[in-house]
This record gives C-alpha cells, structure tokens and sequence, in this order.
C-alpha cells in the first residue's frame, strides 16, 4: 500500500469520508490547486469536489480563495491533525454523555464470568477494580512478570485510602519488591507459589480478590515475540457468585495458614 493510500485510510478510520481523505491527501501533495487539479491528483470526479472542499472547509482543513476558477490550499499538518483530533475528541464527549443517560436495564454486570483475551484489557480490569476497592485486596503473584510500576503504584494509592491490602507472592525476592513499592501492605512469601505447572502452554499470573467480591483470575501464554508476556484473564463480580464465593473461602483459609507461619 503506497504512503498516499494509507494516510487516505487513517484519515478515514478517523472520520473523514473517503472523498474527504482523498482531496485533502491530495492538496497536502500539490501547494494550491483548482478543482480540477484536485479531481486528477485525488482520482475523485470533479463534480463531486466541490461539495467535498466544501465540507473540508466546514471543517477547518483547507482554505479556498475566491478566484476564477477557485483554488483551494490544504492547511498545515499540523494544524489539520489539531483540528481533526478536537473534532474526534468532541464526538468522544459526546457520545459518552449521551451513554450516561440511557437508562440500563435491571441485570448488572455482577451476573456471570467473563474472558479478557487482550493484555491491555486484563490491565484495564484490574485497575479498575483497585479504584473501585473500599474494604480489602488479597493477591496472589504466581510470578512477577506480569507485575510493572503501575500495578505497583496503583496498589499503594489503595492502601493510601486505608484500604487493607494483602499480598502473596513466590519468592523473598519479589516480596522485598512489594514491600518497598507498597510499604503499608502487608507482603508474604508463600513456597508453594513457586511451583505453579504449566497446562497447555499457559500458567498461573495472578488472582485478585477485591471486597471479597471481585475477583480477577490471569494466565500468561507463550508468545513468539521476545520479551512479552501474553496476560488473559477471566473476572466476576459479585458476592453471590459461585465462582466469588470459592476464591473468597480459599483466600481466607490461605490467609489464616499464612499469618499463622
């Protein structure tokens, strides 16, 4: 795909029409140009360039000066990224104001399991459930990979709160890391998180508890790619949750077996 077809496509995935794209890609090419340059260079028909110009012009892409025949001059861009990005922002806004009042139905989210295949998402979730904490935290760590500065910083902010915030981890090693990140929590090494298996490619990251309610359950994948780590995960909320209720009582008895060592 050439350089021109691409920034034709990533003008479009952000909201210009594909004629829109095409001229203002096109104008970008030329210094200054009349419809019919705009129609040879962009391969648009020239009718349709007039109502296209027209649009970008709305839109604080190019400037048109009144000659005979017009001509038509992209601006910076800069300038045009700037306003593209207001523009998109602008629709953001709207869109989530007009989400936070329809009205959602009776069933909440507390109902069911659910996968999170994307590292990124298994992050999200997380820190999600970290803002939300009031009472407790219990993780687990499996292993440390999947734990970066901030995870870490996100943990101290909850026990900043005063929020009670229990650690497991494999090793003295990472348990001195969480002491010194998160000072206020209380940090323990458990053996037997040292000897996690490994099941079709997979194996245990960590197991987040919140509330004693939400509860976040990861794996890492072997990925072809140095160096990354491939986090999914699968999540629930809810106290009456049957899978909640498991971790909950497993988590306790840990807990209780744990501070007694």
């Amino acid at each position: 795909m050439s350089k021109t077809e691409e920034a034709v496509r990533a003008l479009s995935e952000l909201g210009l029409t594909e004629y829109e794209a095409r001229c203002f890609v096109a104008l970008t090419r030329i210094s200054r140009g009349t419809a019919r340059d705009v129609s040879e260079v962009a391969d648009v028909p020239r009718s349709r360039v007039y109502d296209t110009i027209e649009r970008l012009d709305r839109k604080g892409l190019v400037n048109v000066q009144q000659s005979d025949p017009r001509e038509y001059q992209a601006v910076s861009v800069e300038k045009a990224c700037e306003r593209i990005r207001d523009d998109y922002d602008s629709r953001i806004h709207a869109a989530e104001s007009a989400l936070e009042q329809v009205e959602r139905p009776q069933s909440s989210e507390n109902e069911g399991m659910w996968a999170i295949s994307r590292p990124e998402h298994v992050a999200d979730r997380v820190a999600t459930f970290l803002e939300q904490a009031e009472e407790s935290v219990h993780l687990v760590v499996a292993t440390d990979e999947v734990i970066d500065e901030d995870f870490l910083r996100r943990l101290r902010d909850v026990t900043e709160r005063g929020t009670d915030v229990f650690v497991e981890v494999p090793t003295d090693g990472v348990r001195e890391r969480f002491a010194d990140a998160v000072p206020d929590a209380t940090v323990v090494a458990a053996s037997d998180l040292e000897t996690t298996d490994v099941v079709h490619s997979a194996r245990p990251a960590r197991l987040l508890l919140v509330d004693r309610e939400s509860v976040v359950a990861t794996g890492t994948k072997t990925s072809n790619l140095p160096d990354v780590v491939q986090e999914t995960a699968i999540w629930t909320y809810g106290r009456d949750h049957g899978f909640a209720a498991w971790v909950r009582e497993l988590l306790d008895d840990r807990r209780v077996e744990l501070e007694r060592a």
